[in-house]
């Protein structure tokens, strides 16, 4: 499985993880280019629960049992930044005030290759909106 078809595997076991939970999907895959075309950013699913709007930044690891790195670990201060700008600009897009109640989470998978088995951890509000 190469990088690719694993961020796809991740990403859909965290939308139903996500649906499970009581989440109304809004969007998926949500992408834009700044100005110039070059830099570009995702933010990988755009969830609604309780008129909390959550940005979700999905990172999927595959890797023996007993691993000592965390998917998590992969969003650094330079991709939170990215996923901030980012989510403002959906909100200004779909004319929703910043002061509305949004949020940024990070989801988590390890795929254990062994036991062939996903871990799921949600870390909620990690970069909040107003």
């Amino acid at each position: 499985m190469n990088s690719k078809q694993l961020g796809n595997l991740g990403e859909k076991i965290a939308a139903d993880y996500l649906k499970n939970k009581g989440y109304k999907i809004v969007e998926k895959n949500y992408s834009k280019k700044w100005v110039g075309g070059l830099q570009k950013g995702e933010i990988d699913i755009i969830v609604k629960k309780d008129k909390t709007i959550s940005f979700v930044e999905v990172k999927t690891l595959a890797r023996a049992y007993g691993g000592n790195f965390f998917p998590e670990d992969k969003v650094d201060f330079q991709k939170q930044r990215k996923l901030i700008k980012l989510a403002e600009n959906w909100l200004r897009e779909k004319k929703i005030p910043f002061e509305s109640k949004w949020q940024i989470d990070v989801i988590g998978i390890s795929i254990d290759r062994d036991f062939k088995k996903a871990k799921i951890q949600h870390f909620k509000n990690v970069i909040s909106g107003i």
